[in-house]
């Protein structure tokens, strides 16, 4: 019977990332995304189903690059597999079906507990390991309160270690933002429709389980954006859980990113629609 499972397990992990794949292409054709979104991911998952060899082998051997060089996997896809393979786990599965839990994820790094876990998703709204790398490069993890430079240098060095395989040989690119008017637009798009738009039922902050939170797929331009309001911790403590919007970004050659708008309370931009992080821009934007 072991050998059995051993001969088989490899091609069935191929069929276990298709099916989640496949999933994520249910979810995001029922959530109204854009066809060519919902294709992409169909054709992925009918090609890692139909793979003679184990998919892991080649991550294993390549790493993200030779996931990328596979016939109808892109950047964003492939770092999806990378995700099954490395976790079992896929965030973009969990967030389209209102179950994702980042201070969960936040904890497989060494070094952060449930509270720091908290603390980073309250204080900075990022939900994914690279969003949060990049918070310790750009120097906005060590504003967490008790987060001195030593630790900061431990988790950076562990969540390198962790998405080294993930991310494509040869330097790396900085990473691509939209700007602060196409994310602006978007938020105002969302809030607009979040009426009639299709809804998740989330997991977390939902006792009842009567909560729903609308979610839009849309693109301007090159960019697939995908907004929901917050579902932190934060935003059910100050009441914001029907003011600030997660906004989630992608686009060919570029691994997803993530922002977050919220309605400003005093100074400058009192009053108006800003993207955290990026008070400049938004100045600039508002002619402030």
């Amino acid at each position: 019977m072991a050998a059995q499972h051993i001969e088989t397990s490899p091609i069935a992990e191929n069929v276990f990332v298709a099916e989640k794949l496949r999933e994520v292409a249910d979810l995001l054709d029922q959530q109204a995304a854009a066809q060519f979104r919902v294709r992409a991911y169909r054709e992925a998952a009918n090609y890692v189903a139909t793979l003679p060899d184990p998919i892991r082998t080649i991550y294993q051997i390549q790493g993200g690059r030779g996931l990328e060089d596979l016939p109808t996997i892109g950047v964003s896809i492939a770092a999806a597999i990378a995700e099954l393979l490395d976790t079992g786990a896929l965030g973009v599965l969990d967030r389209l079906r209102g179950s994702l839990d980042p201070e969960k994820l936040f904890q497989t790094v060494p070094m952060i507990g449930p509270t720091l876990a908290r603390a980073i998703h309250d204080a900075l709204h990022i939900d994914t390991l690279e969003a949060l790398e990049a918070a310790a490069v750009d120097g906005r993890l060590k504003l967490i309160k008790g987060m001195g430079q030593r630790r900061v240098d431990s988790i950076r060095h562990s969540l390198n270690d962790l998405l080294a395989r993930r991310r494509p040989s040869g330097p790396r690119k900085a990473t691509a933002e939209p700007s602060v008017a196409d994310i602006l637009a978007v938020d105002q798009e969302y809030r607009g429709a979040a009426d009639t738009l299709p809804a998740i039922k989330p997991r977390r902050f939902n006792e009842t389980g009567h909560r729903r939170i609308p979610i839009l797929h849309t693109e301007r331009g090159k960019w697939q954006f995908t907004a929901l309001y917050s579902n932190s911790a934060s935003a059910h403590q100050y009441g914001r859980t029907r003011d600030w919007v997660v906004i989630y970004f992608e686009r060919d050659g570029h691994a997803e990113g993530q922002a977050t708008v919220i309605t400003q309370h005093g100074g400058a931009l009192d009053g108006r629609r800003i993207v955290r992080g990026r008070e400049k821009s938004c100045a600039e934007f508002y002619g402030i």
